[in-house]
């Protein structure tokens, strides 16, 4: 079933507009972006994500979806995958039968005449941040972690993306003691909701795993998104790592922004320097 829920009026008159499209485990977003200001424009489509969640049926509905925003131009689809040369390497909270997936030869059957291009769906949010965000002009190295399901992760270097990341997936010492476990099983916002923990019980484990990364990084600033990243105030002031952190602004829409954008730079319309060639797959 596709919806259609309020986002943000009608773009002005000769603005550059594209077509984003956000994959999850449970929903498909899609929607039509303003690239000059980086925001939704009429109205956003939410439709259930089938299941099985297979190549063909994801790109089945997507089709609809676009077809429903009644627009040409290049798609950009954000997906919780690794797309590396052209193929889903990974398959996280989608069926298992992506990975190997031809993305390029799916939505050519598709989605024949429209060009579309694919990229993860964490490195979507970065790419929106570092363009209209928490990122924005930020110099050095800006880590984006999205807290949900899993961990998601971007990394920027001087505003340019450097995909397919997976700090969700690095192994750290769980301050529990119980262990060496992914960084995902132990602070995402699952978690906190799967144990109950209050802001104040699980900002130590969030620490945790930002104390871990700057080990190995030493970057200039983290971005943390996600749906927590809203209560940002009441739980940020409780972390004990020693780098700045912002929270993201975009939050729900950064996927589809993010897809848009990728797609409108990689057919020319819109310039993003050297992102592009630093950001693919």
């Amino acid at each position: 079933m596709t919806t259609a829920t309020p986002a943000t009026p009608e773009p002005a008159n000769g603005a550059r507009t594209g077509v984003g499209v956000d994959v999850g485990g449970t929903g498909i977003k899609a929607g039509l972006v303003d690239l000059e200001r980086g925001e939704l424009v009429g109205d956003r489509l939410v439709s259930d994500t089938p299941q099985p969640a297979t190549p063909d049926a994801i790109a089945e509905t997507i089709r609809e979806m676009v077809d429903e925003l009644g627009t040409d131009g290049p798609v950009g689809v954000a997906l919780p995958s690794v797309i590396h040369e052209g193929v889903a390497r990974i398959a996280h909270n989608i069926d298992t039968s992506w990975i190997g997936c031809d993305v390029v030869d799916l939505f050519d059957r598709h989605l024949p005449g429209r060009r579309v291009v694919m990229l993860n769906d964490a490195d979507a949010a970065g790419l929106t941040e570092v363009q209209f965000g928490a990122a924005a002009g930020l110099d050095g190295l800006v880590i984006l972690l999205t807290f949900g399901t899993g961990i998601g992760s971007a990394l920027l270097f001087d505003g340019r993306l450097i995909p397919n990341t997976e700090f969700g997936h690095l192994m750290v010492e769980d301050i529990a003691g119980r262990g060496f476990d992914e960084t995902e099983h132990l602070a995402s916002a699952s978690v906190r909701a799967r144990d109950e923990l209050s802001f104040a019980e699980w900002a130590p484990h969030v620490s945790n795993v930002l104390r871990n990364i700057e080990d190995l990084l030493w970057p200039r600033a983290f971005v943390l998104g996600g749906g927590v990243s809203e209560a940002a105030d009441e739980w940020f002031p409780l972390l004990e790592n020693r780098t700045p952190v912002r929270a993201a602004v975009r939050l729900n829409d950064a996927g589809i922004i993010g897809a848009a954008t990728y797609a409108a730079a990689d057919a020319g319309v819109l310039d993003l320097g050297e992102v592009l060639s630093r950001h693919r797959g």
